[in-house]
């Protein structure tokens, strides 16, 4: 019966209309003409994290699901690290089980995998399958809600604590602010899984008994909307953190605080509509890095290849771009050994005189120290090819 009731719920609302660089960027505060009737709200250039228009940025609220973005950030870091599979059979337990709000009704002993769990999250805003996943990860969910503040004090954020994995209501202090949340969300997108689970609309779980349908409605009624999370209770009122793309562009939104329903929808559209008509994407030198080198001295190769730590894209003013221009620094030479992901230099970005971008440029692969015998090999071989 439960069952029934949630696919009823989901229905109902699933038929109710309606991307490590640095900065130096200026902050865009509330001084366009833009205005929003949520407490807090951010707009993000995705690329670089610069803020390009704000209401109240650093502004503490309580934020809803939207804490689940962390929830999925933490799990995302764990399946890099190897720590978790997607295949793990997730075990729940008494206490996951028990959560109210938005769940997927998990019996306690039930077992799923981690990828449906995870699923579960980001497209059913299960408050159950984030407790299951963070005891899964960390052995409690106490443990677990201090790596995600530890997450956030790692990742520089100065409004944020975080008393549950799920955003329900707690006795303990548990905020963010726009600005925080929208950091935690460009992590993410990072990770390829955070970014498929997320745009996904509606799931079949259980074989199908289950229908899912993501909470997020801008994935259907704003064109290139593709992750983010809602969220609501009624301290924290309308939230959503969400991003969007289009034509190379990447921006992220995040608005807390709206006061009524479908409103953070309303507002993040506005927003957005700000955003795609006030800056373009401009990408730099793809082709120039394809081809960059650096010479290796006492190495087992002569040289290495070297890549990107990111896209170099930015969103730039429309009819700017002219006025932003990129080049590669790189050392002529550096001596072996050399570790795949070191960093060898890095691509500076400017407009005029103003450096706007740095993004490191790393070594492509390992070179080991080139033995004695290999360096005179070397030595005869150039005097012989001469």
């Amino acid at each position: 019966m439960r069952y029934i009731l949630a696919i009823l719920v989901g229905l109902s609302l699933c038929l109710s209309p309606a991307g490590i660089l640095s900065a130096a960027a200026e902050t865009k505060t509330n001084t366009v003409g833009l205005e929003t009737t949520a407490a807090s709200a951010v707009l993000m250039d995705a690329g670089t994290g610069a803020v390009l228009w704000s209401k109240e940025p650093d502004k503490e609220l309580p934020m809803a699901s939207v804490t689940k973005v962390m929830t999925q950030l933490i799990a995302n870091e764990a399946l890099a690290k190897g720590q978790i599979r997607l295949q793990d059979q997730v075990t729940v337990s008494d206490n996951a089980a028990k959560m109210g709000g938005s769940q997927v009704f998990l019996e306690p002993g039930e077992a799923m995998s981690m990828k449906e769990m995870l699923i579960s999250i980001a497209v059913g805003s299960a408050n159950d399958a984030s407790v299951a996943v963070a005891e899964h990860i960390a052995g409690s969910e106490e443990a677990f809600v201090k790596l995600m503040n530890k997450r956030a004090e790692e990742l520089g954020l100065k409004h944020t604590r975080f008393a549950n994995c799920n955003g329900l209501p707690s006795k303990e202090p548990h905020y963010t602010s726009a600005y925080d949340m929208a950091v935690i969300l460009r992590e993410a997108l990072k990770y390829p899984a955070f970014r498929e689970y997320s745009s996904i609309y509606r799931y079949d779980l259980r074989g199908g008994d289950f229908v899912l349908w993501n909470t997020n409605k801008l994935l259907k009624w704003y064109r290139g909307v593709d992750a983010g999370k809602t969220g609501w209770t009624e301290e924290a009122k309308y939230c959503l953190a969400s991003s969007a793309e289009r034509d190379g562009l990447r921006l992220i939104t995040v608005v807390l605080g709206t006061p009524e329903t479908r409103s953070h929808f309303r507002e993040s559209i506005k927003i957005y509509n700000y955003g795609f008509s006030h800056y373009e994407a401009v990408t730099f030198a793809p082709q120039e890095l394809k081809t960059a080198t650096v010479k290796i001295d006492k190495g087992v190769m002569d040289q290495v290849g070297v890549i990107a730590s990111s896209n170099i894209a930015m969103a730039v003013p429309k009819g700017k771009k002219d006025e932003y221009s990129g080049r590669t620094v790189l050392p002529d030479n550096v001596e072996a050994p050399v570790k795949k992901g070191q960093q060898l230099g890095e691509f500076v970005v400017t407009r005029g005189d103003k450096e706007v971008l740095q993004v490191p440029l790393l070594a492509q692969q390992d070179v080991k120290s080139a033995s004695v015998l290999q360096e005179i090999h070397k030595v005869l071989d150039r005097a012989l090819t001469g």
